[in-house]
């Protein structure tokens, strides 16, 4: 017995030295004779260590090394915030902030005298039912909670402060109480898995809307009960003929879908100021035929529609679709600079055709796949881009006949109360939305690979998204969200979100030196 327990020992100390042994040898002879990589040839074991934490660095950074107010494309901050918005509805935090108060900023105004609960214009009818959970105990290593049934006010806009798209210029304008809505996610850049969470969630909340995206309207985006903003954008995905042309007849049929509220013809995007890219291993089947394109072939939109020339070309297309669809309709801009953006508010002047909504986006935005050069260095970020429109708009006094949508980084109260006030009618808000189905920024969006199943159409992955869990995150989210601005918008003073204006926001520089807005343009 003691003789074949020796035995056995001798055999496992060999094997644990031997296979590791072996191992590394294999490795270090195949990196020795390899050419691809330099630093393998001269240095083979210490050199595959070095890509494996290069590898790994993301994840590191992000969890172990950022502090709370470092992360890209969101800090931690932010990243709880939706999370305990979308879980718990909860927005508070404990001893106070950890933003650096010595940087330059943007601040909103506090009135010395801000405004009561009882004071605001806010409508809270209907409750909303959803989910909740509650931590029953938390400690280093373990954590218990449970959810329940709970019922939400909604903080929507009063009837008389309700924002209403294509007032005088459509048969059928679009009433919106809820200010704050998805911003463009395609079926396709997303699975079908998120894009039903959202559509559920969504109009669980009600009084907001969800847009498309470029990839048309799928039967995910209408499995909730909430309002739809169709995208077209220059593929012209779901109105298309088979020769890639634009079919009058597609975008009637689309026009009479009767959660289709609205149009929205995309320019550009922030994050990729040209048309939009799908990799062929997300066009399955279904996406293809949804979009009327070839399924497993990589998409790339043109980067302008071809049928437009110049903006009073642009602006007769918009007001023959309105005609046609009887619904109203806007285009999706990214600011380059003040005179492109006056070139087209004058075409507006000059031929009397002014779109229902103008949609912002920052070249701060985001996207499911876009060129680094495009993300890092084209388009002013939305905070700069909104006043400029605003400006611009109001020097040719065609401010009270169209809204702004505003877009990109905006997922929290504080930021989207900052977009109203330089200038947002509305707002929209796509990786928040994101976040709240489960994203947990691994940005491999343009991959396919999406480990928690948001931006992949894989159904493996997709597994990983409960719909059913997922639509309360999006609800409570939300109203976590419109509440915020609520409670922003007594501070400043006022009863309502829809009062913001340049006056209750204010920049101090990194000398502590005040300073108002500027303004763009003279009125004239």
């Amino acid at each position: 017995m003691t003789t074949n327990l020796l035995i056995t020992l001798i055999v496992v100390l060999g094997m644990v030295i031997v296979v590791p042994f072996a191992v590394f040898l294999r490795i270090y002879l195949h990196d020795q004779k390899q050419k691809e990589h330099s630093i393998l040839r001269n240095y083979p074991v210490l050199g595959k260590i070095r890509y494996i934490l290069e590898k790994a660095g993301p994840e590191f950074r992000q969890y172990l090394f950022n502090n709370n107010n470092e992360g890209k494309p969101f800090n931690r901050r932010e990243f709880e915030f939706v999370y305990k918005a979308a879980k718990y509805n909860g927005r508070m935090i404990g001893y106070g902030s950890e933003r650096d108060f010595s940087e330059e900023g943007l601040y909103i105004v506090n009135h010395m005298f801000p405004s009561q609960r009882e004071e605001m214009k806010i409508d809270q009818q209907p409750k909303i039912k959803t989910r909740l959970y509650t931590i029953d105990n938390e400690k280093l290593l373990s954590r218990k909670e449970h959810h329940e049934e709970a019922i939400l006010n909604p903080f929507y806009l009063t009837d008389d402060e309700a924002i209403i798209l294509g007032k005088d210029t459509v048969r059928h304008p679009f009433e919106i109480k809820g200010f704050i809505g998805q911003s463009a996610m395609s079926f396709g850049s997303l699975g079908d898995h998120a894009i039903t969470a959202l559509s559920k969630g969504l109009g669980m909340a009600g009084g907001t809307w969800m847009n498309t995206g470029e990839g048309s309207v799928s039967p995910y985006h209408q499995k909730g009960d909430v309002d739809i903003i169709m995208q077209i954008s220059p593929g012209l995905f779901g109105v298309r003929t088979k020769d890639g042309e634009f079919s009058w007849q597609e975008f009637k049929n689309r026009s009479e879908i009767g959660q289709v509220k609205a149009f929205e013809l995309k320019l550009a995007q922030g994050a990729k100021t040209r048309g939009g890219h799908v990799e062929g291993s997300k066009v399955t089947e279904e996406i293809a035929e949804i979009r009327k394109v070839e399924p497993g072939v990589t998409i790339n939109s043109p980067n302008r529609f071809r049928g437009f020339h110049d903006a009073k070309d642009l602006l007769e297309f918009v007001d023959n679709m309105r005609d046609i669809g009887g619904k109203p309709v806007g285009t999706k801009i990214v600011v380059g600079d003040e005179h492109q953006v006056e070139n087209y508010i004058q075409a507006m002047s000059e031929t009397g055709i002014v779109p229902d909504f103008i949609t912002v986006d920052g070249g701060n935005g985001g996207t499911g796949a876009t060129y680094y050069e495009l993300a890092e260095s084209v388009g002013l970020p939305t905070f700069a881009a909104l006043p400029l429109v605003d400006d611009m708009l109001k020097k040719y006094h065609l401010r009270d006949r169209t809204k702004i949508i505003a877009s990109g980084k905006l997922i929290t109260p504080d930021k989207i109360a900052m977009a109203l006030a330089l200038g947002a009618d509305m707002i929209n808000i796509a990786r928040g939305f994101m976040l709240s189905v489960g994203c947990i920024m691994a940005q491999v969006c343009h991959t396919n690979n999406c480990p928690v199943g948001v931006a992949t159409t894989d159904p493996k992955l997709q597994k990983a998204l409960s719909i059913e869990e997922k639509k309360y995150r999006v609800c409570n989210y939300l109203v976590a969200l419109r509440e915020g601005v609520f409670e922003m918008a007594a501070v400043a003073g006022l009863d309502s979100p829809t009062k913001f204006n340049r006056e209750h926001i204010i920049y101090k520089d990194r000398f502590n030196r005040v300073n108002k807005v500027r303004s763009y343009s003279h009125s004239g």
